[in-house]
């Protein structure tokens, strides 16, 4: 064997040989030759999947990019010739194939750009989790009946490419589940009248997804810093109408990706981490039916926004936020362990977010407050936060991590926020 030949199948070997740690786990790797992988990020086989960088995950969505949510992009959804409708699904179908494609290609290619993951970088945040369609496996796609747009692949990988030059962290997550977990949710990337994915078949699709993605994860460079796959993305509130998911779904995703990574030869201690939403958001106990959870996660969303139990007043909101702690309950806490908290936000209650008292343009001090207040709590009880979302078209900071730190609500590095602003309340 030639030496170029050698070094080639070892840099590839050093490829797969790379640890899924999740940001502040390791102090110090080092690959099979001795070279420090701390804190890389270059392109060659002595790369990492795991950024230590910082204690926490300190992140953002990528929202609207491979999953467009026309409420929060509408200027973009219109430029697509898709403003009729309420769902790619719906887009696509009215559209045709081909002209959805291109509608879609072009978004693609623009919407999140290098520069903004510079931007991320520059404002000390470290991780991305980027909302995916089961879609992107076009093979799995019934042809007949379902219709997304095509060709999105090389534009995820391009960015995680990016990312991962950049040394970010990156948690791919199912947010569109074959045939919906939600009704009338564009998230999942239709409008669909009931939520059709709680059924064998469709579990069987979203599993041959996920272990997809895990091969891709292991074995193409661009992925390398991703860390983390969610098995979906906010499931019915309801355990009552989410049958199969605990026994069914959760441990037959988390059984292929973890066969898939054996057939690969992965080691124990490379392997991805697999999140499921945790108990707290009502689906029921992710880890009830798990026989293994080595290398698990747990995803945790908190908007204040749609929480009655919070009394709208800005002096409750900072309590809550200081006081709620997401992970009180020993026994949920050992078993639902590590979480993240995956979406949060600023927003506040529909019929008074446009109000005098709670009002962006004149309460900046108090979401600045906010933010401080749900960081402090996040960092404190869980991994570390992501915030919902990097960019929106709505002139609504509140949403969106990019317009606020313009704005001056959010500081243009989350390290200096005021850290005593729950002392004493």
């Amino acid at each position: 064997m030639s030496f170029k030949a050698y070094l080639a199948l070892f840099l590839a070997f050093l490829v797969i040989q790379v640890r899924a740690w999740m940001p502040g786990e390791h102090q110090e790797i080092y690959s099979v030759n001795g070279k420090d992988l701390f804190n890389k990020s270059q392109t060659d086989g002595d790369s990492k999947r795991w950024l230590p960088g910082t204690p926490k995950i300190r992140g953002v969505n990528l929202g609207s990019l491979f999953v467009m949510e026309p409420w929060m992009a509408s200027a973009e959804w219109n430029s697509m010739s898709c403003g009729a409708w309420p769902s790619e699904f719906d887009c696509v179908m009215h559209l045709g194939q081909g002209q959805a494609n291109q509608a879609f290609q072009k978004h693609w290619n623009s919407w999140i750009t290098q520069g903004d993951i510079t931007q991320m970088v520059n404002y000390g945040l470290n991780t991305i989790r980027i909302p995916l369609g089961y879609w992107l496996l076009e093979t799995i796609v019934y042809a007949n009946s379902e219709h997304f747009p095509q060709g999105a692949f090389p534009y995820l990988e391009r960015i995680v490419g990016w990312a991962s030059d950049a040394g970010m962290y990156i948690i791919l997550d199912v947010h569109g589940a074959p045939g919906a977990q939600q009704p009338q949710q564009p998230f999942t990337g239709q409008y669909a009248p009931s939520a059709g994915f709680y059924q064998g078949h469709q579990y069987d699709r979203a599993k041959e997804f996920v272990g997809w993605l895990s091969e891709v994860v292991h074995t193409r460079g661009a992925f390398r810093n991703v860390g983390m796959i969610e098995l979906v993305n906010e499931p019915i509130q309801n355990t009552g109408a989410t049958p199969g998911l605990l026994d069914n779904y959760y441990p037959n995703a988390y059984a292929e990706i973890r066969a898939r990574e054996a057939k690969l030869g992965i080691s124990s201690n490379n392997l991805l981490h697999i999140q499921a939403m945790n108990t707290l958001w009502g689906s029921g106990d992710p880890h009830s039916h798990l026989t293994s959870d080595w290398f698990m996660a747990y995803d945790d969303h908190r908007y204040t926004k749609w929480d009655s139990s919070v009394p709208v007043d800005k002096g409750a909101y900072i309590r809550d936020a200081c006081h709620n702690n997401r992970l009180s309950n020993t026994d949920y806490q050992k078993s639902n362990w590590p979480t993240i908290v995956g979406e949060f936000s600023l927003s506040v209650p529909d019929f008074v977010q446009w109000n005098g008292d709670w009002h962006p343009d004149g309460n900046k001090a108090f979401y600045t407050q906010w933010f401080s207040a749900q960081i402090i709590a996040y960092e404190r009880d869980t991994n570390g936060w992501i915030f919902w979302s990097w960019k929106t078209q709505l002139g609504d900071y509140r949403w969106g991590y990019q317009d606020a730190v313009a704005q001056g609500v959010i500081p243009n590095n989350p390290q200096n926020i005021n850290w005593g602003t729950c002392n004493g309340v």
